[in-house]
Order: structure tokens, then sequence, then C-alpha cells
């Protein structure tokens, strides 16, 4: 597991909503918060610490985050904090803008500047649910008066881009227990990478990132395109190069060239195909797909052929697909995964 959890029902009702404001304290920039919910307060958030980034998936009762100039020129961690909302809603007054924020919402908040965060007027007593990121300014190869122009807006997570970065913090936070402390720094490397790459699209800037970053970056699309549409058996590389306006080889290319990920000189077809093969062992160990035809399986992964889906199965998992699901079925399923 990487990172620390709160929650608060670890404290007790007096103490819950004092205790994790002090937490937030320590660990963003100084604001202050506030909630009629203070009686009947509720919050759980993980702090990650990913190198020079810091992420912070929470959910909580609504609350009001208010940060004045006076407490700009007292405390200024230099910080630009991202926001993604995944459930219920935010208003934000930042910058001379004033914006309201629902899920799959992404703004911006420079904390050099005070800021008015606070629950819609018709938020009721919905949580508050979502993921903060934060890293320092100066790593963002953008200038205040470039930035200036994004705090506060509403920017849709829901395509391109920012659809790519909401999908990874998400999954970051769905995955945070199975990873380990010495996966912290990469995953720091790629977060970066992603955030600059947002940056630059919603900036228009995207030519000013190094080559590395904008491969990296691609790259990472590149799979989550391949997951939406792992389903279909003509997903190949020449139409995913088509997809995104590059040539096969240099697709082939930049699966072989990320030398930070685990699939390293795979190629394009041998990671669709592990893809497949992991969804349809999945569903095979389900009991609630226990009546579904195993070819039927195997067609809704992309794998039509039966006779090619069971020779690719047992290869890599030493059974065949009909044997995995028997053996799944015991008190003690098999739990072998691709990578």
């Amino acid at each position: 597991m990487i990172g620390t959890v709160f929650r608060s029902d670890d404290v007790p009702p007096e103490h819950r909503f004092d205790y994790w404001r002090e937490l937030v304290g320590r660990t963003h920039a100084p604001s202050d918060m506030s909630s009629e919910y203070t009686t009947d307060f509720w919050a759980e958030q993980r702090l990650l610490e990913l190198g020079p980034v810091t992420v912070w998936p929470a959910s909580f009762r609504p609350t009001r985050f208010h940060r004045d100039a006076r407490m700009v020129r007292r405390s200024d961690p230099e910080l630009y904090h991202l926001s993604l909302v995944l459930g219920g809603g935010l208003g934000v007054d930042h910058a001379g803008r004033t914006d309201t924020h629902g899920p799959q919402d992404l703004y911006v908040i420079d904390t050099s500047r005070p800021y008015d965060v606070r629950p819609p007027a018709d938020q009721d007593r919905r949580m508050v649910t979502g993921v903060g990121v934060e890293f320092p300014k100066a790593l963002l190869p953008a200038s205040p008066d470039q930035v200036r122009d994004l705090l506060g807006r509403r920017m849709s997570g829901r395509d391109g881009v920012g659809a790519v970065l909401t999908g990874f913090l998400t999954g970051l936070n769905q995955q945070a227990d199975s990873l380990r402390p010495s996966d912290a720094p990469r995953l720091g490397t790629a977060l970066l990478d992603l955030l600059l790459a947002w940056f630059a699209h919603v900036l228009d800037a995207e030519a000013t990132l190094p080559p590395e970053i904008r491969d990296r970056t691609l790259t990472v699309r590149i799979r989550a395109f391949i997951r939406q549409n792992l389903h279909d058996p003509e997903l190949t590389p020449p139409v995913i190069a088509a997809a995104h306006h590059i040539s096969v080889s240099y697709l082939h290319r930049l699966f072989q060239d990320q030398t930070q990920d685990r699939t390293q000189g795979e190629t394009v077809a041998a990671w669709i195909r592990a893809r497949r093969l992991e969804g349809a062992r999945r569903d095979l160990a389900d009991p609630a797909l226990r009546a579904v035809p195993v070819h039927t399986i195997a067609a809704r992964w992309g794998l039509p052929r039966p006779a090619h889906f069971s020779r690719a199965f047992r290869t890599a998992y030493g059974l065949s697909p009909t044997e995995y699901r028997l053996l799944a079925a015991t008190p003690t399923p098999p739990h072998g995964t691709v990578n």
C-alpha cells in the first residue's frame, strides 16, 4: 500500500471535523475551513506523496475552503492545485472568475492567489468526492500569465488528454492498496508528464513540451484508447495509428521506447492480446457469468476464434479456459495475471 489514510470514523464524533481541518492544514495551503455538518461530519482521505507530486483522493460532507490575501502573505507554498470532481459539486471563486464544477470537471487553483471553494446552494448533505493534485509551480514550463486564464475555470475531464488524466487519477486511487512504496517515484514521474501534457493541451502549447514527455503522454493516450476498444476484433496497429494521426512504425517505436513501463519491448499486438486475455480471465472467474459460454466471453474481448483463444489462454495461464473456469469455482481460485 502507498499513502496514508484518514477516516473520520476513527475519531470520536465531536472531534471529527476539527481533526480533519487540522490534517488538511498540515498538508495543504492554509485555508479557513467551515461546514454546516460539524456535528455529524464524515470524511475519508488518502495522502499519496509521489516525488514532487502530492495526490489526495477524498470524500467529505460539504465544506467551505476560504483562503484570503492575509493567508497568502503569511504562507505560500507556491503550488498549482488541480482538482478532479467525481461526485457532488463545488463552487469556486478564484482569480476574478466564479464557476460551478460537477462530476468529471477539472479546475486549477494557484496558491499564490486567494480563493473561495464552497458547496453550491443546492448541495444539501450529498458527499463531495474527488481527487486533488498539487505540484510546485516551478515545474510547469509556462508563465503565471499564461496559466492565469485557466484559474478557476471549468474544464472537462471527459475527453482527450483530460480523460486520460482522469483515468490515471481514478485508477491510482483504486489501486493504491496494491501498490508498493517503491512504485511512488515512477508513478510521480508518469503523473507529472500527464499534468504537463494536459496543461500544454489546454494552453495550446504542446509544441513546448520536451519530445520524451510528448511520447510518453501519447503512449498513455494510445493505451487508454486500446482498453476502450478491446471488444473490437478489428483493433489493429494500423487502425490505432490512424486514430492518433501517426504512422504504424511510429506507433511501434512508442511501445518499444517506454523504458519505465513494465511492458518494455512488448509489441503493440502482444499488448492488446495480453489485455484481452486478462479481461477474459476475469470474466471466466466471475460467478455471475458462470452460465455464459466460453466462446461468448472470448468474443466480448475481441477474440472471436475459439481455437485461437483456447491456445493463447493456455499459453498465458497454463490451463484451458474451461479448466480455468472449473478451478476458479473451487474455494481457492487461481490468481494468475498478465502484466
